[in-house]
């Protein structure tokens, strides 16, 4: 096949895949429709993906200025630590240092 020929039968297919994509009809409806057969719709979908037939997004990006405030919450759940029968209580803000002491003690 000449390379004229390549090039109309890749336009007539491109063409024709954004016909389908279009209609909404499923592949077999739409081929059946056109007297087209299934297969050569798929080969020619796979060679035209969808994104190819979209508009090129503009390089130009528009940032938008955000502030957010973190708020503690005034319901804060404690965290529970359960070592042999006690039970220790662990809330926001806890001195790591006391919270060791207290675990080393409780397993010994």
């Amino acid at each position: 096949m000449t390379k004229m020929k390549l090039q109309s039968l890749r336009q007539t297919w491109e063409a024709r895949v954004a016909d389908f994509r279009a209609s909404g009809q499923s592949g077999a409806a739409w081929c059946t429709a056109k007297g087209l057969k299934p297969h050569q719709l798929s080969y020619w979908l796979h060679k035209f993906p969808p994104h190819e037939s979209l508009p090129a997004a503009s390089p130009h990006t528009d940032w938008v200025s955000f502030e957010w405030e973190h708020a503690p919450s005034e319901t804060t759940t404690p965290l529970l630590i359960r070592v042999g029968q006690a039970v220790i209580e662990v809330m926001p803000g806890f001195n790591p240092t006391l919270l060791t002491d207290v675990v080393r003690a409780l397993s010994s």
